[in-house]
């Protein structure tokens, strides 16, 4: 419904979409203006940090378009409209996220795999057919990381109430953590999100497998191939989450 809604006005949703691509392409440019005065970052050139900021920014940008709604949840339960959602035979989850479903963050999903694709022609790594497969796989991966938190999030909704921020800190702010490499971070942060978060997981690790960089935590290197296997669990655990939060539910009591 809200897809067909979006597109009744295709001009009006054109220029929503190329506004939120430009958007989005503002971050990669205050990268790009940052590499105009050092030539290599964290020891990352300007095409392996775009490659970090692609991976990271299509997986961040399919969960967005996917389940970025599910940060009005919060909303949702102080002014108790959630109980319409409950009467309905389509599981709650699949509401809260199809709810003002924005088809307009299309343009950060093609802004980042542009960057990706441009960070590609110019990375310097010897191709090879894991290191393809590894590639394809980051980012569906990396979505599912994502959306996790999100999920998790909005279960933790039903007892904060107005957890939205908290939710972003992780989503939001995880995306634009990722986008730099994890040596310019100090090293409490990165097992942070490696052993607490596993934000890591969305890009870092497999990304220094493909670059062939040195993992700055000296993990094994099976880690850098678990991602799709961290993303299962985490999803599980959220699930379990939503769960949770979804029973303890007690409405507003009017």
């Amino acid at each position: 419904m809200w897809v067909r809604s979006t597109l009744a006005y295709r001009t009006s949703f054109v220029m929503m979409a190329i506004g939120n691509l430009l958007v989005s392409g503002l971050e990669f440019a205050s990268i790009a203006i940052m590499f105009s005065h050092v030539g290599v970052l964290g020891g990352f050139t300007l095409p392996e940090v775009a490659f970090l900021y692609g991976t990271t920014g299509a997986a961040f940008g399919i969960t967005e378009l996917l389940m970025g709604s599910t940060q009005r949840l919060g909303a949702r339960v102080r002014d108790g409209t959630l109980d319409t959602l409950l009467v309905r035979p389509v599981p709650v989850l699949a509401q809260v996220a199809a709810d003002r479903f924005a088809l307009r963050r299309v343009g950060r999903i093609v802004q980042s795999l542009a960057v990706l694709g441009w960070s590609l022609t110019l990375v310097e790594v010897d191709w090879t057919l894991w290191r393809v497969a590894l590639v394809a796989v980051m980012v569906p991966s990396g979505a599912a990381i994502f959306g996790a938190l999100l999920v998790a999030g909005a279960a933790f909704q039903f007892w904060a109430l107005d957890a939205a921020e908290v939710q972003n800190a992780f989503t939001y702010g995880g995306n634009t953590l990722l986008q730099y490499p994890p040596t310019v971070f100090a090293g409490e942060l990165v097992r942070g999100v490696t052993f607490v978060v596993p934000l890591a997981f969305v890009n870092w690790l497999p990304a220094l497998r493909v670059l062939g960089r040195d993992d700055p935590l000296g993990l094994p290197g099976w880690a850098d191939f678990a991602s799709p296997a961290v993303a299962l669990v985490c999803c599980a655990l959220a699930g379990l989450a939503w769960r949770a939060g979804l029973r303890g539910y007690r409405s507003t009591g009017s």
